[in-house]
């Protein structure tokens, strides 16, 4: 039997961000453009049969690496989990929001 993960925040935000790339669009046109074929020896993905074992996966490779999932993870973070939080009802929130977004216009008018 497979050893359960940890389910932290971190590793929620981990899988949330891997679940948002594999069902990107960007993603998709990757494979798309490429013919549903591998780049390096052709051979076209499958997912035909029962045996899935034998079905045919492409992956989608950065090929400028990405280092920086820890601070983006980081980020999230500390502005999601991390950040003060109030509980307001929905109209107040919305009143907030407004607020703010007239303070930014006041302040981009001033510069």
């Amino acid at each position: 039997m497979a050893k359960k993960q940890v389910n932290t925040p971190r590793s929620r935000i981990r899988s949330a961000l891997r679940q948002l790339w594999l069902r990107s669009r960007e993603r998709a046109k990757v494979l798309k453009d490429a013919g549903y074929r591998c780049s390096e020896c052709d051979v076209k993905q499958t997912k035909a049969g029962k045996d899935k074992t034998k079905w045919i996966y492409l992956e989608v490779h950065h090929v400028s690496k990405i280092d920086v999932w820890g601070k983006i993870m980081d980020m999230i973070a500390k502005y999601i989990l991390e950040s003060e939080q109030v509980c307001l009802c929905k109209e107040c929130h919305r009143k907030l929001h407004k607020k703010l977004k007239e303070e930014e216009c006041e302040q981009l008018d001033r510069s």
